[in-house]
């Protein structure tokens, strides 16, 4: 496994009604194709399930690839509100539910400013986890990610070959990795000015 982008600093297939992307983390996707709707394409949730519009002339790819987007951008707007530290244990607990059999659980869970060169932490003596500020408005998969990351750092203190097999079963993984790569990446690079100078 290569190195771990947390501690320095994707597509959805076309789903029939009523079934579960397991890679995109939400509940059911339901795609609803309309003859008025001509070019535009939305998405919203209905409870558990996300609802996605298309004109119905879309081809099967260009309805993979807009599922895949609007997923993503639910997620995206979804996660630029804030989640209190309440609501973060809630969804730690969710997490270790679905993806570590309920065996990480957490005594703390909370936001912190001061992780300029993580996205989180775990110290597993006191059971706290802390996710570093930067991770606001990040998409929501990323932010599982990260706090599950933390949850299996409960169970399996180093980088090892356990600890990376309990990542295996959020489906996202890879995919966070890299998001969260690009954004330290992004990161180094130089600034250049409106002359493309740096």
């Amino acid at each position: 496994m290569p190195a771990d982008p947390l501690h320095r600093s994707g597509s959805a297939p076309r789903l029939p009604s009523g079934r579960t992307d397991p890679a995109s983390g939400t509940g059911p996707v339901e795609v609803r194709r309309s003859a008025r709707r001509r070019r535009t394409v939305s998405a919203y949730r209905e409870g558990d399930r996300t609802i996605v519009l298309i004109p119905a002339r879309m081809s099967e790819a260009e309805e993979r690839r807009w599922v895949t987007v609007m997923l993503d951008k639910l997620a995206a707007q979804e996660s630029k509100r804030m989640l209190s530290d309440s609501e973060l244990a809630d969804r730690a607990d969710q997490l270790s539910n679905q993806y570590l059999d309920g065996r990480a659980r957490p005594v703390s869970v909370r936001w912190v400013t001061n992780q300029n060169t993580r996205w989180g932490s775990c110290t597993p003596a006191e059971g706290s986890i802390r996710l570093s500020h930067r991770l606001k408005g990040m998409p929501g998969y990323v932010i599982d990610y990260v706090l599950l990351h933390e949850l299996a750092h409960l169970l399996v203190p180093g980088h090892g070959a356990r600890f990376w097999e309990l990542l295996k079963a959020y489906p996202r993984t890879e995919r966070a990795r890299g998001y969260l790569e690009g954004v330290a990446a992004a990161g180094r690079l130089p600034q250049l000015d409106a002359d493309g100078n740096e």
